[in-house]
């Protein structure tokens, strides 16, 4: 097939080199990154109907959309009115992650278990529901803040300061025009991936993302340092509550809403006391949990996705290797606070051994003059297989090693909670 893949990230390379080891496929990527051309050709058309076009003259047999950007911005809904077939769900059902008060209300109506909240632009109502609540308290943007318009307070007073610096838009701007206050659980939390085509899904592998900056689970929120999966956390009995409790009733309540969910539905969840809870959802992988799915799939990623975007997904049987993967992002200097000067990356010779049980996504990098520069925030993610984690991660630190470049850092400790 010809593919598409819309997106410049680790988690699109990731899919892309998943695709491009079938070899049986020519890639495309808009606008891509500067690895993505080993594996395919980048183009670069910002307007989503000229590349529609593009598609249709280039007989582009599958689109594949990365972030969620373009799915709010409906560019699946452009790509279908084309006749194109596509991967991801239609601008109203991007609405699951657009919009914070719209997922709470959809978790709200179709009695989808999640945390006690308020949803308001009004300051004083915030403030009020603040006041009646336990420590620490949860405040969120509504819109789309690239993973980072959530503060977690640890008193009344900083919730209600984060409120009145997101709804003046001090914080994020127009995301924050309505916020969502609510209780913090107490818990582990898992990322759960639902492969969907509008009516049946299939479900990955449960991963852990790491969120903070630093080792231990301190410093700021990022988009991501690492992840692990599967994660031994998960057993049979919290699947089963979360099809039963979460994504049957979500994608029955998507098609009473006029909007079914096709694409990626991404399940962030605590479990407490044995309890899947949702906390959010996401329209597309996490990334980096992405960088190591979709290397344990051993069903072909194109037909996975394939199948998913023409209503076939009860005709496969999908099918997970039996291995566990760890991927560690490699984030330049600054990184989450500001930017960094570009960097040269160079990588050392990987014996046979290694470049058999790990490799690289390739994410923040471009091409400059013909050399290869970490000029994103994250980098780069060493991914790392193997029979046990402690395997899979040792495979993933390994890789660590021969990646260079000036402010280099990642945490010591992804897959932690796994192995302690």
């Amino acid at each position: 097939m010809n593919i598409l893949i819309l997106g410049s990230g680790g988690r699109e390379f990731s899919i892309g080199l998943s695709i491009f080891k079938e070899n049986a496929h020519n890639l495309f990527f808009m606008p891509g990154n500067g690895a993505t051309d080993k594996l395919g050709k980048n183009i670069n058309i910002k307007d989503y109907n000229d590349l529609a076009i593009w598609a249709k003259d280039n007989s582009i047999d599958l689109t594949i959309v990365g972030p969620e950007a373009p799915l709010v911005d409906g560019v699946v809904d452009i790509f279908k009115k084309h006749n194109l077939t596509i991967f991801g769900p239609s601008a109203a059902a991007a609405r699951l992650e657009g919009s914070k008060v719209y997922m709470k209300n959809i978790l709200k109506k179709y009695n989808i278990p999640t945390a006690a909240f308020i949803e308001t632009s009004n300051e004083k109502e915030a403030h009020d529901f603040i006041e009646t609540m336990n420590l620490p308290i949860v405040v969120k943007a509504d819109g789309l803040c690239a993973g980072k318009g959530v503060i977690i307070a640890q008193s009344k007073d900083e919730a209600k300061t984060a409120v009145s610096d997101m709804l003046s838009g001090a914080s994020f701007g127009d995301a924050g025009t309505s916020v969502v206050v609510e209780e913090y659980l107490d818990g582990y939390e898992l990322s759960v991936f639902a492969i969907c085509d509008g009516e049946n899904y299939k479900v990955l592998p449960a991963a852990q993302d790491h969120k903070r900056v630093g080792d231990g689970d301190t410093g700021p929120n990022t988009g991501g340092m690492g992840a692990y999966a599967p994660t031994p956390l998960v057993n049979d009995d919290i699947y089963k509550k979360i099809e039963e409790r979460v994504i049957k009733p979500t994608l029955k309540g998507m098609q009473n809403e006029g909007a079914p969910f096709e694409g990626v539905l991404f399940i962030g969840v605590m479990v407490v006391k044995g309890e899947p809870i949702v906390l959010e959802y996401n329209v597309r992988f996490g990334d980096p949990e992405c960088e190591i799915l979709m290397p344990l799939l051993a069903t072909p990623v194109s037909e996975l996705f394939y199948k998913g975007a023409t209503k076939q997904l009860d005709k496969l049987d999908i099918k997970i290797k039996d291995e566990f993967g760890v991927g560690v992002v490699i984030a330049s200097e600054n990184y989450p606070y500001s930017s960094s000067k570009p960097a040269e990356i160079t990588i050392d010779e990987i014996e046979n051994e290694l470049s058999s049980s790990s490799h690289i996504s390739y994410a923040g990098v471009e091409k400059i003059d013909g050399k290869l520069m970490a000029t994103g925030g994250r980098v780069l993610v060493c991914v790392g297989f193997g029979k046990t984690i402690k395997e899979a991660r040792d495979n993933a630190y390994k890789l660590t090693t021969k990646v260079h470049f000036s402010g280099k850092k990642c945490r010591s400790d992804i897959a932690y909670q796994a192995l302690k």
